[in-house]
């Protein structure tokens, strides 16, 4: 009996057995879980090899850190949203992923500093970090100018692609979960460099591509077309002001 029904969830007949199954994964059933993790091996072997650029098995880091990111994912969803375990676990493997190659990178960069400190500026690496990360403050008449500045200048963003603050106002997602889902389908365009340049080039979303890698609906990607592609300038931006108002609700 389990068998089968874990048969119809894999070949995508039923959405609400895969759900019954992440609840049930999510409660404690090691088992369940461990059989979830298995037959989305493929997928998470796909997304990491889409992030990584090259063909990942078994043996890389990078394919424990998707099945480590897929485990999260599946204790994370709330099957009562909209979106797909299949989008939700793309972001957060695709996250876990880059917080992975970036870690790795400033490893790699604090130990040359710190073997170069000696033979060039002599300069405390722990002070010059600090130093760089370091905010610079504004004040609130600063502030304001830069708003505006950003408003004007996302509202000629906007209109280069057919698109005003007054439409999105009137096709925004109306329901939480439709707005995360959308949302979630901006990030993956924003930080997927072949989805935005072809956003950039040709002014529209690349449908088919997003169907196939997070399988989701055409339906439900031209439904939320303007807020998608708002979402994913926005992202990409560097409208600090702006992101503001999406602050929370991403991944």
């Amino acid at each position: 009996m389990f068998l089968s029904f874990m048969q119809e969830v894999f070949n995508k007949k039923s959405d609400a057995a895969l759900n019954e199954l992440v609840l049930m994964a999510k409660s404690g059933d090691k088992k369940v879980m461990n059989d979830l993790l298995i037959q989305f091996t493929p997928f998470m072997k796909k997304t990491a090899s889409f992030v990584c650029k090259r063909a990942i098995d078994e043996h890389d880091d990078e394919f424990s850190i998707a099945m480590s990111g897929f485990h999260d994912a599946v204790l994370q969803f709330n099957p009562e949203e909209k979106s797909s375990l299949t989008t939700f676990s793309h972001l957060i493997i695709k996250r876990r992923l880059i917080d992975y190659f970036r870690k790795e990178s400033t490893r790699n960069d604090v130990i040359h500093l710190l073997k170069e400190e000696n033979d060039t500026t002599g300069l405390d690496v722990q002070q010059y970090l600090f130093d760089q990360s370091s905010i610079v403050s504004y004040s609130r008449e600063q502030q304001a100018a830069e708003r505006r500045e950003e408003i004007i200048e996302f509202t000629g963003l906007l209109k280069s692609y057919g698109l005003s603050f007054q439409e999105l106002a009137k096709s925004s997602p109306k329901h939480t979960d439709s707005r995360r889902m959308a949302i979630q389908i901006a990030q993956i365009i924003a930080e997927t460099p072949e989805f935005y340049t072809y956003l950039i080039a040709n002014k529209k979303l690349p449908v088919k591509e997003l169907e196939s890698t997070i399988e989701v609906s055409r339906k439900t990607i031209e439904r939320q077309r303007k807020y998608i592609i708002a979402v994913a300038l926005l992202l990409n931006s560097h409208f600090v002001y702006i992101k503001e108002y999406l602050k929370g609700e991403f991944i």
